[in-house]
């Protein structure tokens, strides 16, 4: 893709991850408000409003981008609301940026903030027989942790991966979180730490999977000559390179959630990509780079297991040698390439409208040299990637 399908990053802003239970509107004006703020535009100003939907929140969170353009004072902004799972951030990033790039807007808001229950996430009410996601808690039982749990037993048994190449995950990752003040847990744990743990789902300990959070976070995203006009210069801003919303190639061969069968290859061969490894390839091609333009990434840690799967996902090492990266240190602070400096979910917890959002609030403010304690040395290209359910997959890339 040229650079002049570029978007620009004018501002970011987050609320800090937490359990408060509190609305989570309230959440999502202090991350508006930042993002304006930081970007030095007024709410008045802005044209498009794109809100990533939160299903356990009642109607308000079914039309998120309504909720919130109501609580920040009706101006008459255009609106959006798209609900794609883990993934729902990414799907309101690209609607704002179809809007800028058709030219029906130069400047808009890009928002999500949610409030959890308790504990892990139960199936959404109602008897829905034929819905996948009613089918694997109700048939077998399968919670999160426990389909993270089969994955990991997954890497035990093919690659030869151990617990305690998980535990190093998050290590690392505890590690990059003391000094990010938006995290929810910014406590540095130890290997001991994790042997402590209490298990989940074995292999998986309490310490290997991500809580369930409250939190928000928002972008201001406009149009190049926006951003000249406003900031008289285009030098040294963060632009958005691609943004991939990626589905399954048929036959789908590798269970995902929430499925309970994979599609048959018995006669329709497996695509050469798989759906996870498609995901970050899309975005790649939109961009005109490969993993080894990458400077740092955000990735979907909703386990220990599964963040070691990203790295091979996004090319940044042949399949089964995820644990070596993070065995050699190639993936903490100071490494080769840096993934999950903010200290990812397993540091901040599942807020799903948020987390896709705040990869991008994160991975800006590396390229702009802003984290401190927790910075990218030199870092000039981001890559933020996640999966929501039903085969949602997301990447997105942003530039220097």
């Amino acid at each position: 893709m040229s650079d002049d399908r570029d978007l620009v990053v004018l501002g970011t802003g987050m609320h800090p991850w937490g359990k408060w239970g509190r609305n989570f509107v309230e959440y999502g004006l202090v991350a508006a408000r930042e993002a304006l703020a930081d970007a030095d535009v007024a709410w008045r100003d802005i044209e498009f409003v794109a809100g990533a939907d939160t299903i356990r929140n009642g109607y308000p969170g079914f039309v998120s981008g309504s909720t919130f353009s109501q609580a920040l004072g009706w101006t008459g902004a255009q609106i959006s609301s798209s609900y794609a799972a883990c993934a729902s951030g990414a799907q309101a990033l690209q609607s704002a940026r179809a809007q800028l790039l058709a030219g029906f807007a130069d400047v808009a808001m890009v928002i999500g903030a949610d409030t959890t229950p308790k504990g892990f996430f139960a199936p959404v009410g109602g008897e829905r027989k034929e819905d996948p996601d009613w089918q694997r808690f109700h048939l077998l039982g399968a919670t999160n942790p426990s389909f993270f749990a089969l994955n990991a037993r997954r890497r035990i048994d093919v690659f030869g991966d151990t617990p305690e190449d998980f535990a190093m995950v998050k290590v690392k990752n505890s590690k990059a979180a003391v000094h990010n003040p938006y995290a929810r847990f910014r406590k540095e744990f130890t290997l001991e730490d994790f042997a402590s743990s209490p298990i989940v789902s074995d292999p998986l300990r309490l310490l290997d999977v991500c809580a369930t959070s409250d939190g928000a976070a928002a972008l201001i995203v406009c149009t190049p000559e926006y951003a000249k006009r406003k900031l008289g210069t285009l030098e040294g801003t963060v632009r958005i390179k691609a943004v991939a919303n990626t589905t399954p190639t048929y036959p789908q061969v590798r269970l995902e959630l929430p499925d309970i069968a994979t599609d048959s290859r018995a006669v329709v061969a497996p695509p050469a990509l798989g759906f996870k490894d498609s995901i970050a390839h899309n975005a790649y091609e939109q961009a005109g780079l490969g993993p080894d333009d990458i400077s740092c990434a955000e990735v979907y840690d909703l386990s220990t297991a599964l963040e070691l799967d990203w790295y091979e996902n996004l090319g940044l090492c042949a399949e089964g040698e995820g644990a070596k990266l993070v065995r050699d240190g190639v993936t903490a602070l100071g490494g080769r390439v840096p993934v999950n400096a903010s200290g990812g979910l397993s540091s901040f917890g599942e807020a799903i409208p948020a987390q896709a959002i705040a990869q991008v609030c994160e991975l800006t403010r590396q390229l702009q040299g802003r984290c401190e304690g927790h910075q990218v040395e030199g870092a000039s290209v981001g890559l933020a990637i996640n999966q929501g359910l039903f085969g949602h997959g997301s990447c997105t890339i942003l530039a220097t």
